[in-house]
C-alpha cells in the first residue's frame, strides 16, 4: 500500500498526456482568462498535489504493468479517463477559446479539464495501490477542480 521506489514508465505517459496539452495551452489560452483573483489556498493546494501526483507518478514502480488481474480494470479506467482529457482537450483548441469552453463539461463530467486527470491520476492510485498517490490526488484535486468551480461560478454568476 505504501509502494516500490522505482520509475514507471506508465506515470511518464501520463504525465505526458497531462504535460502536452497544457503547454500547447500557454500559447492559446481563452479570452479574458485571468488567474488574478484566484483564492491563494486552492493554489497552494494546486501546486503541492501538482508535485506530488508528478513525483509519485513517475517514481512508484507500482503502476507499471503487472501480470494481468482484475486489477487491470483500474489501470483500464484510469486510462480511459486520460483519453477523455486527450478528447476534451482536441475540442477545447477546436473552438473559439472562450472562458465557457475552458470550463465546460466533457460527456457528464463537470469542469472536465480539471476533473478527468485528477480523477485518472486517483484511479492510477488504486491500480498500484499507492496511498501517497490516492493522497497526492486529493490534494490536486481540491486545488485544481475547486479553482476551476471557481472561476466556472465567476463566468457563469458576475
Amino acid at each position: 500500500m505504501l509502494g516500490h521506489l522505482g520509475f514507471s514508465y506508465i506515470g511518464l505517459i501520463f504525465i505526458i498526456m497531462l504535460l502536452v496539452p497544457n503547454l500547447i495551452w500557454t500559447r492559446k489560452q481563452p479570452q479574458g482568462y485571468s488567474a488574478e483573483n484566484e483564492n491563494k489556498i486552492l493554489v497552494s493546494l494546486e501546486r503541492m498535489g501538482e508535485v506530488l501526483t508528478t513525483c509519485c507518478a513517475l517514481l512508484f514502480s507500482d503502476f507499471n504493468l503487472q501480470e494481468v488481474s482484475k486489477w487491470w480494470l483500474w489501470l483500464a479506467m484510469s486510462f480511459i479517463l486520460m483519453i477523455m482529457y486527450e478528447i476534451w482537450w482536441i475540442r477545447y483548441f477546436k473552438s473559439e477559446r472562450k472562458l465557457a469552453d475552458f470550463y465546460s463539461s466533457f460527456l457528464g463530467v463537470p469542469v472536465a479539464g480539471a476533473t478527468l486527470p485528477v480523477l485518472a491520476f486517483f484511479l492510477l492510485g488504486i491500480y498500484g495501490k499507492v496511498i501517497w498517490m490516492l493522497i497526492a490526488s486529493v490534494i490536486l484535486g481540491i486545488g485544481h477542480i475547486g479553482i476551476h468551480l471557481q472561476h466556472q461560478q465567476d463566468l457563469f454568476f458576475s
